[in-house]
């Protein structure tokens, strides 16, 4: 994701001046203009990081600043609290209500990726239990858009959907008759909401194409589309704040789970590494039910790994969707980290290996003893998978991997709850760091950061909980 890449620039800029020995002028000014290079590339208007950078400089004011002051904490706060500035359009958008029927108008230009995001917006809602429905009012094949989408909504509200998604027309550019149609089906259907769909790849040129369609009709919120392959993301994400209109959603690929909520606080602490707890929790419990954590949590007191699990917690990690996404909302972690090719590679391999499992017996599944898979079992197993045997010793491997680190959690207190969210109290930095891989330890900061990272959000064990290390892979 192009976003990655300015978040990566950004994280950089803040981490060399973190690890100079003495914060002065010059320190702070080569920070700055790292962080003005990255959000110029990203096409942010040069007046927006112009003022970015002034503001910055009024609040670290480094001669005034006493001598125990922490100064790197005080200089990021700044960057993150301008950049939020920057992308905040200072009003929050309509919200639907579950159970109560919604109406929502998609507008935009063609190619914007205006249907896709209509399926995808659904697709976001039904998995939370939504019942959506979508009305194509998208044609010109000798049919009226208005008379489609006023029927469309009358016979969907009568299903009692609870949110109507109404499809408009596109165009190749804006012109006269593309806004009046989209001002009849406005008018006609009434719609709770007004979303205009645009395509990231026009920067700051987002500005304009905002304002005309706000001109027209009501538009309520603003999704941005296609931030995985163009380097103005940046740029049309703060383009659009400017205009008051809060972006609610960015696309950031192709297929129906690279869609995200734009939050811009959350937004920008992943842009700059420090992660999105909330949304990660979030994750979290869309995949683990309420009521299945107290089993999950048992399991991990016990300490007794079997490739049943391994393969739960496989499906685990698929359902959260793309890997790199999830990362990003770890504190320490950046989407850099897992590139596009290699996030696609590592969601493969992790199917190839609940393939292998697929032909594996009940017995092979809930041991805990890697004895028992001999090179007989082995070779049935690649059979009857249609894989190679070195696949499966490999998954074996990767297993016995898991399962070490798993036997760390043996004996942990569960909490009464049995909820994740409060298995914390009973653990330390200490237990912590031994759980924890290496690579993700160091990544965080150490014992230090971990120590702080667990100060901060009073519920770390799900980092393992759901990755048990196997996000990577």
């Amino acid at each position: 994701m192009v976003l990655a890449q300015l978040g990566g620039s950004i994280s950089r800029a803040i981490q060399q001046m973190s690890n100079a020995t003495i914060i002065d002028e010059k320190v702070l000014n080569e920070c700055l203009n790292e962080i003005t290079r990255a959000l110029l590339q990203s096409d942010v208007q040069f007046k927006l990081v112009r003022d970015m950078q002034t503001n910055i400089k009024k609040i670290v004011n480094l001669d005034d600043l006493a001598a125990g002051h922490n100064k790197r904490k005080i200089i990021q706060q700044a960057i993150f609290n301008e950049l939020c500035k920057m992308l905040d359009p200072g009003k929050p958008a309509f919200t639907p209500k579950k159970g109560k029927t919604s109406v929502v108008m998609f507008v935009g230009l063609q190619g914007s990726g205006k249907t896709t995001t209509c399926t995808k917006y659904a697709y976001y809602h039904q998995k939370k239990g939504w019942k959506p429905a979508l009305v194509c009012a998208d044609t010109y094949m000798e049919s009226d858009p208005v008379k489609i989408a006023v029927e469309g909504v009358e016979r969907f509200k009568k299903e009692n959907c609870d949110l109507i998604i109404v499809d408009t027309s596109g165009r190749h550019k804006q012109e006269a008759a593309l806004f009046e149609e989209m001002r009849q089906v406005s008018e006609a259907t009434k719609p709770d909401l007004v979303i205009f769909v645009m395509d990231s790849s026009i920067g700051q040129a987002a500005f304009d194409q905002a304002q005309a369609f706000k001109q027209s009709v009501a538009v309520g919120a603003v999704i941005v589309t296609k931030m995985d392959g163009h380097a103005k993301g940046g740029g049309a994400l703060s383009a659009v704040a400017a205009t008051k209109s809060p972006v609610i959603f960015i696309g950031t690929g192709e297929h129906m789970d690279e869609f995200e909520v734009f939050d811009v606080k959350p937004f920008v602490s992943r842009l700059l590494g420090m992660g999105d707890w909330s949304g990660f929790m979030d994750k979290i419990h869309e995949v683990v039910p309420m009521d299945q954590q107290p089993e999950l949590l048992q399991k991990l007191s016990e300490g007794n790994f079997t490739l049943r699990i391994m393969y739960e917690q496989f499906q685990n990690i698929l359902k959260m969707g793309p890997i790199g996404q999830v990362f990003s909302m770890l504190p320490g972690f950046s989407a850099e980290l897992m590139p596009k090719g290699r996030e696609k590679e590592s969601q493969a391999k992790i199917k190839r290996y609940m393939t292998m499992m697929d032909s594996m017996t009940n017995e092979e599944l809930d041991s805990s003893n890697p004895k028992l898979m001999n090179e007989s079992r082995m070779m049935r197993i690649a059979r009857g998978s249609g894989r190679h045997i070195r696949e499966v010793m490999e998954m074996m491997e990767e297993y016995k991997r898991l399962a070490k680190i798993w036997s760390k959690m043996k004996g942990l207190k569960i909490p009464k709850k049995g909820e994740m969210s409060a298995l914390s109290r009973n653990m330390n930095a200490q237990h912590m760091s031994k759980v924890l891989p290496p690579q993700m330890l160091k990544q965080i900061g150490g014992m230090g950061g971990l120590q702080n990272l667990m100060k901060q959000m009073g519920s770390t064990k799900d980092m393992m909980g759901m990755f048990g290390g196997g996000g990577d892979k």
